[in-house]
């Protein structure tokens, strides 16, 4: 599908609400369970977004002034964020977390168009207009409310949402190695208004997978889905998304 700035603005919304309401319950020892994610405690995943925000922070100040302001400093003081942010009381984490996306939101919102239009870098090194931020912003909170591990699933997140991130996914995994793949959601039709069909280029015969939009999207971003090949073994295995 083709994504607009308004979807992402109202992705970016919907994703931060339901990340701030999966974190608001959490104390101490329910940071401290384990995230969806190996390796990676709730306060790590909590960590993650807050630090995000305030990386994005620096883009829309880079487009309000003009001022070249990086998301990090360096991937070193990226990973430093998190550490301290995890390690952090679950009441200072969940205000960190809120604070952060309320101080991007009003940045956001203060911007103009011809600021809107200002090229700014991203984290992985892309020039892109700052009319990215939105997209880069839903995307990260949408998924990683999934990967708190309190409920939010997939199948929560809205239709138009999972067609644009498995668009934006494909199309990373296209330029990298790994398995060809046509996949095919079940729950959504021509009428639906989202994609229905990816194919990916790679590796030996196209395996065909089937199943619904949000667990292809899961799929797709590494997560765990419910697909298995038509013969019934699982869908193969992907590399790190990003």
């Amino acid at each position: 599908m083709s994504r607009t700035f308004d979807d992402a603005r109202r992705w970016a919304r919907l994703g931060t609400e339901l990340m701030l309401e999966a974190a608001a319950g959490l104390d101490d020892d329910g940071y401290a369970a384990p995230s969806a994610l190996p390796g990676w405690s709730r306060a790590h995943v909590a960590a993650h977004v807050a630090a995000n925000a305030e990386a994005l922070s620096n883009l829309v100040h880079w487009a309000a002034t003009g001022e070249p302001t990086p998301m990090y400093a360096s991937p070193e003081e990226r990973a430093a964020g998190i550490e301290r942010g995890r390690a952090l009381l679950a009441g200072e984490l969940t205000e960190w977390l809120r604070g952060s996306a309320d101080a991007l939101e009003k940045g956001m919102a203060a911007l103009g168009e011809e600021q809107w239009r200002t090229r700014v870098v991203t984290a992985q090194g892309r020039t892109v207009p700052a009319t990215e931020v939105p997209w880069l912003r839903s995307r990260e909170v949408c998924v990683h409310a999934v990967d708190l591990g309190t409920g939010v699933s997939f199948a929560d997140l809205p239709a138009d949402f999972l067609a644009a991130l498995c668009d934006d996914v494909v199309g990373k995994r296209s330029s990298a190695p790994g398995p060809a793949l046509l996949l095919e959601a079940t729950d959504t039709g021509p009428d639906s208004g989202t994609a229905t069909r990816w194919e990916l280029p790679g590796q030996g015969e196209p395996v065909r997978l089937t199943g619904p939009l949000h667990d292809l999207t899961a799929y797709l971003t590494g997560r765990d889905n419910g697909l298995t090949a038509a013969d019934g073994t699982p869908a193969p295995t992907l590399a790190a998304w990003l």
